[in-house]
């Protein structure tokens, strides 16, 4: 069985709390039903064939696990043979090297759905994998990561004094999250830094804030987009009428920490700038199809001059609109390469008995209208400006990335 729903979305593993539906809306969900209804200790695998393909010769497989049944010394951890088939899959699954494809057994597919539903505590950041070391895309803002400062580009080497250098996203999600009020430990490696630091974090209830704006120098509209949750379409339009109202003759569309989300409200978003029926991006997909997603008749913001502020914290929804931005109209952007977080994953959901199991796959990676594939190139500021942290603990106003897009626009 599949379920659609209404929004694509792009997938980010998030350590927040209460999300709500919106943000995994659209996600695409296959509930695959097993023949067992055994929920005790499985002794036996059956079903050796189903499924398999011509081509694929699965004797070392057999062979394999009947030499572990002959001679493995622990004979007790045995004894459950559905377990021997998870960590199969697992490990089939791991050899693809992606990130964000991954197998969740049935507790940490139960984690995972409370993370959808929001039934849990975090921290405040999104974690991504690049050069597989566990990085923080992005703190949300006011949240403990933010207010302890935790960075985007820094690398969690450590979860509550336990080596995180192995692990897949969703097993930290699984160690960082937690009941409200109770606490977890990250240490930190931050390029640049000889020591590791370390924090000690309070996990809290995660409301995560949309949009702001106010105006600079009395004639620039600084937009600071923190996510794309299901509640920054309403919130956008609501500043985009103020911002047609005001003094506003120019704008700064700041997307810096903004890990991304709804796809459709990146497509939405592009529309206020760019003109009809115009390529926001572009899907591609294993059998070499490909879904073009174009612009709706807005424009109404495109008559604005426009410069575009991007970090190492701004991923997938984020990047999109980056990318839309630039190869329609030209708009330069200020700052840092992106994370480079540019695909979708599918969820596909196993029940055995009252147990889940859900393999989450990789099906699509995304390009910008001019065919770079965020994923693997992330978007490249036209203006390199890198923010100097050592600065602006100095002066926390400070703010050179904002400083040059100013600059670039008079």
């Amino acid at each position: 069985m599949t379920k659609k729903l209404n929004n694509k979305i792009i997938f980010i593993v998030l350590v927040v709390a209460l999300l709500g539906g919106g943000f995994y809306a659209g996600t695409k969900f296959e509930k695959s039903r097993s023949n067992s209804e055994i929920d005790e200790i499985v002794t036996e695998i059956s079903n050796k064939g189903t499924g398999q393909p011509a081509s694929i010769d699965f004797g070392l497989f057999w062979t394999a696990l009947s030499k572990l049944e002959e001679k493995f010394v622990d004979q007790e951890k045995l004894q459950d043979k559905r377990n021997l088939v998870y960590g199969a899959i697992e490990g089939m699954v791991n050899s693809l090297g992606d990130p964000y494809t991954a197998f969740l057994k049935p507790e940490e597919s139960k984690k995972f759905e409370e993370q959808i539903n929001g039934s849990f505590g975090g921290v405040g950041i999104e974690i991504g994998m690049r050069k597989n070391l566990l990085t923080v895309i992005a703190p949300i803002k006011d949240t403990p990561a933010y207010k302890a400062g935790i960075l985007a580009g820094d690398i969690i080497t450590k979860i509550n004094d336990k080596d995180a250098g192995n692990l897949t996203i969703d097993e930290a999600v699984t160690q960082i999250r937690g009941k409200r009020g109770t606490s977890v430990k990250l240490t930190i490696q931050r390029n640049g830094d000889k020591d590791p630091k370390e924090f000690n974090l309070t996990r809290e209830e995660i409301k995560i804030p949309t949009i702001d704006w106010k105006l600079l120098d009395g004639n620039v509209a600084h937009i600071q987009l923190f996510t794309f949750n299901r509640n920054i379409d309403a919130d956008f339009n609501k500043t985009a009428r103020e911002i047609l109202a005001s003094q506003a003759e120019k704008i700064i569309l700041d997307l810096r920490n903004n890990p991304g989300g709804i796809l459709d409200s990146a497509v939405n978003i592009a529309s206020w700038f760019l003109g009809p029926n115009e390529t926001v991006v572009s899907e591609r997909f294993a059998d070499r199809t490909e879904t073009v997603l174009k612009t709706n008749n807005n424009g109404q913001l495109k008559k604005y001059p426009l410069i575009i502020i991007i970090n190492k914290g701004s991923a997938s929804a984020s990047e999109i609109l980056a990318g839309a931005l630039r190869d329609n109209r030209g708009v330069k952007i200020v700052g840092e390469t992106s994370f480079g977080k540019g695909s979708v994953q599918e969820l596909v959901e196993f029940l055995s008995g009252n147990k889940k199991s859900t393999l989450k796959i990789t099906i699509a990676k995304w390009f910008t209208p001019g065919g770079i594939s965020i994923s693997d190139n992330g978007i490249k500021p036209d203006f390199e400006v890198k923010k100097d942290e050592e600065e602006t603990e100095k002066d926390p106003l400070k703010d050179p990335q904002l400083e040059k897009a100013l600059e670039v626009l008079k």
